[in-house]
């Protein structure tokens, strides 16, 4: 049982130490918390039996530096919206672009003809 927590607190630190430096770092807490509650399990019960490993120690290092990592990138990142006039332009000329595109197809000219649409029979 101590081993499972052991390995599920390092996959979850590693997971945490991972998404801290992408760009989406605030999803790092939720894989740090379940690594301090794995690691907290796994070290509970490896005091149960005597011997602590560094492994789960080394465990909470890892959370910790995830955690402080994502700390500094929420505090310290600013977002900043860019001016949207040049999109908006250019979106109003690809628009203007299509509809006149559209209004130079003469779609009145073409016949559909009818009887050929009757002959198909979709029976198997």
């Amino acid at each position: 049982m101590k081993k499972l927590f052991t390995i599920l607190a390092i996959i979850a630190s590693v997971l945490a130490i991972i998404l801290s430096v992408l760009p989406v770092s605030n999803l790092a807490i939720i894989p740090a918390i379940a690594a301090l509650i794995f690691g907290l399990i796994a070290f509970y019960l490896s005091k149960k039996s005597g011997q602590v490993k560094k492994i789960i120690q080394f465990t909470f290092l890892l959370t910790s530096i995830a955690l402080v990592i994502t700390t500094y990138k929420a505090i310290f990142t600013v977002t900043e919206v860019a001016n949207t006039d040049v999109l908006e332009a250019t979106e109003t000329k690809l628009e203007e672009d299509a509809i006149e595109e559209l209004d130079g197809l003469e779609i009145d000219d073409i016949e559909i003809d009818d009887t050929d649409l009757e002959d198909i029979s979709f029976e198997e």
